[in-house]
């Protein structure tokens, strides 16, 4: 199978560690079906309205009838109210930490090369990710609701904290465009390590892990810094979910992150998309404000409120309370 090269970090989203990703040549990503700008389907053909209602009652009352096949896009929106710290907020510690250092900017923290000299500024930021303590949210319990009613194709996240997986969503069920801690790689002998070796090394003193078989090299994790390739799953199944997709429902993203964002346009012109955000996204993607729209729907707020409303519309209330029972009984368990 073909896949695009040279996929390259050009800049990086601070607030979740986000890398923000660009195909190098847009003629590549069209070998795999993918196009940034235009919607899969001939949009001279003008598609009919699926939604009753272009609002989230419609959105239910969809999801209901016709069951459709639902793939998420979510970004750092889902995991704030997780407790994880971004560094851009003042009384975080991180921006502190930073200093120290002497680092040209926030970014030289996500370059390989960088990291390759110096990894200690990466490993002091990680640690505020790595803690068994950190919970998935209600957006997440969401995604694994939806899971469970038989209905998610797959799950495309920007997040490199895996709280999908934490939640209950299956690891199929996943493609973590920026890879995630779940997993780590020895830079020297090439050893791999899971997310529990690596969250053991958080709460020792040392400051970066090294490999216990060849004893030298840095422990990495799987995640895609600047000058390193998407992973090409991220690609190969963009490209068989998003015409197949039904209803595509965004969370906790404004879209600015390319090739991410262009998954968005991959969807058939006539798929139902609903935005779950605290603002809105580029006016290129959605139509939701355009007095021709069909298909777009805007919920404004915090992701955690608009899926607990969403759920309620469902009619899937309790089984979605029982999910985050679960959760809060979690939570006492790591406070004990």
């Amino acid at each position: 199978m073909y896949m695009p090269k040279d996929k390259k970090l050009l800049t990086v989203d601070a607030q979740n560690y986000v890398p923000n990703l660009v195909a190098d040549d847009q003629r590549e990503l069209a070998e795999y079906g993918l196009d940034y700008a235009h919607s899969i389907d001939d949009v001279t053909t003008r598609p009919q309205q699926k939604l009753p209602t272009l609002n989230l009652d419609g959105v239910a009352e969809f999801i209901l009838k016709k069951r459709p096949e639902i793939v998420f896009m979510v970004g750092a929106g889902v995991s704030t109210s997780a407790g994880i710290p971004d560094f851009r907020t003042p009384g975080t510690g991180l921006n502190d930490n930073l200093k120290q250092y002497k680092i040209p900017n926030s970014q030289a923290i996500f370059d390989i090369n960088f990291f390759r000299k110096n990894p200690e500024p990466f490993f002091d930021l990680a640690k505020a990710h790595l803690h068994e303590s950190i919970m998935p949210t209600p957006a997440h319990h969401f995604i694994r609701l939806v899971q469970e009613k038989g209905l998610l194709r797959r799950c495309y996240t920007q997040n490199i904290d895996g709280l999908e997986f934490r939640a209950g969503v299956e690891e199929e069920k996943v493609v973590a465009a920026h890879g995630s801690y779940r997993s780590s790689t020895c830079l020297s002998c090439e050893e791999k390590y899971n997310e529990q070796w690596l969250i053991d090394f958080s709460q020792m003193n040392a400051k970066v892990p090294r490999c216990v078989g060849c004893q030298k090299g840095v422990v990495k994790p799987d995640i895609v810094f600047f000058g390193e390739n998407l992973h090409s799953r991220f690609f190969s199944s963009a490209s068989v979910d998003l015409p197949n997709c039904g209803l595509l429902i965004v969370m906790g993203t404004s879209l600015v992150v390319r090739p991410f964002a262009s998954l968005v346009n991959q969807v058939p012109s006539g798929t139902p998309r609903l935005l779950i955000n605290l603002e809105r996204a580029r006016t290129d993607l959605f139509r939701y404000d355009e007095p021709g729209n069909i298909r777009d729907v805007f919920w404004q707020g915090k992701c955690d409120e608009g899926v607990e409303r969403l759920a309620k519309m469902l009619g899937w209330e309790q089984e979605f309370e029982a999910l985050l029972s679960g959760r809060a009984e979690a939570e006492k368990e790591q406070n004990v």
